[in-house]
């Protein structure tokens, strides 16, 4: 796997060079971002002759003025490890700052990313801290409990860096993590479909189409083979090897595309937003707007249930996991749609709470088996993440 790993400015730099090296010992390609202080510890010629490969410690020097090293760098990156994580450098990524060149890079990788705090004990209690761990968290950012043992002050508490060998053997296990689902095919629906009204209107909805990309990509950060069925999206689409992209318009389309692709696959997740009606019949022209008229009255028909219509043919050891978009009676609506549609879980949001467009998601996952479980206001690939994991988890277990 391409890690590239981030030294921020802890005495802790020195095992960090270790760590590298354990790394490397397993079969991983290894990159080196450094901040300034990082150098302070450990020369970055000691990272480079280790990895063969120039230390990104600037991003003004004569060599990268005429590029874009820190883009260059995040996009050939599959997997982000800081380590040691100071507690400047967790406030840094909690807020989004890019003021140098690991803050600058880091934001701009999509890579799965993991962190290794290590600090005094009174700065890794500070609720300020907790609070930008917590954030963190949230946007998906995996983190390794630092240990107990002696500071650099002196004394013995928590926010000691985990040794080298704990380091390499936790980061493997989060590798694992993310190749779970392979040889798992997944269908994931995204966007909104649009019926036509005539060849230049139509009736569509709000949805970006953000959530099920968000959904796509997790699922191929996992390692599994994602069919994406999108409608109408604003967003680019994800240029993942595992992903399949394959472009509907109405919700008949959607339907046939799924059932076709339905029967070979392990799990399918429907967050498409889909238009429930369409017009009776659709103007072969433009209609015309006269000057006498005031009114346009259209007759309109259900669209096929996609959800209901796929998963009463589910399979045994298939997953079939529903979004329900609501505006008012959440929990109820949700768990009506959960019985009735023989769905495995329905994930209800709200959609009053801005969520259209908006990188964030506020989500309550529903099960047959569990109580409805209420996720904290986090970001849609975070979200991704939590559904994903369910999918996988059950798919393993079966």
């Amino acid at each position: 796997m391409r890690i590239t790993v981030y030294l921020t400015g802890g005495v802790a730099c020195y095992k960090a060079v270790e760590l590298v090296r354990g790394l490397e010992k397993v079969g991983h390609e290894i990159r080196i971002v450094m901040t300034k202080n990082a150098e302070k510890f450990v020369g970055p010629s000691t990272l480079a002759s280790l990895t063969k490969y120039p230390v990104l410690d600037d991003l003004w020097t004569k060599e990268n003025q005429a590029s874009v090293p820190h883009v260059h760098l995040a996009r050939w990156t599959e997997l982000a490890l800081i380590v040691p994580a100071t507690a400047d450098f967790v406030a840094k990524i909690a807020n989004g700052i890019a003021d140098d060149a690991a803050t600058t890079t880091l934001l701009a990788t999509k890579a799965p990313k993991l962190i290794v705090p290590a600090m005094n004990d009174q700065m890794w209690n500070n609720p300020a801290t907790q609070r930008n761990l917590s954030t963190i968290e949230g946007d998906g950012v995996k983190v390794m409990e630092p240990a107990v043992g002696m500071l650099a002050e002196g004394y013995a508490a928590k926010g000691r860096m985990p040794e080298p060998e704990e380091i390499l053997t936790w980061t493997n296990e989060q590798i694992k993590q993310t190749k779970r689902l392979n040889g798992k095919k997944i269908i994931v629906t995204a966007g909104g479909t649009l019926e036509a009204i005539d060849p230049v209107r139509f009736i569509g909805n709000r949805s970006s189409g953000k959530m099920g990309i968000a959904v796509a990509e997790a699922a191929a950060n996992s390692g599994a083979q994602v069919t994406l069925i999108y409608a109408n999206i604003t967003v680019p689409l994800p240029k993942k090897p595992l992903i399949k992209p394959v472009h509907v318009e109405s919700t008949e389309d959607m339907l046939q595309v799924v059932e076709k692709y339905f029967t070979a696959c392990d799990a399918l997740i429907m967050v498409a937003a889909v238009a429930d009606w369409r017009v009776k019949k659709a103007a072969d022209h433009k209609i015309k707007k006269q000057a006498d008229q005031n009114t346009l009255k259209l007759s309109l028909v259900k669209t096929p249930d996609i959800l209901k219509t796929v998963a009463k043919n589910k399979k045994s050891g298939q997953l079939v996991m529903g979004f329900a978009a609501e505006t008012d009676e959440l929990l109820q609506n949700a768990e009506k749609k959960l019985r009735e549609k023989n769905a495995d879980y329905i994930v209800a949001n709200n959609v009053n709470q801005n969520v259209f467009g908006n990188d964030q998601n506020q989500v309550t996952i529903l099960s047959r088996k569990t109580a409805p479980k209420k996720l904290k206001r986090m970001s849609k690939s975070a979200v991704a993440d939590h559904l994903i994991d369910i999918i996988a988890k059950n798919l393993l277990n079966k």
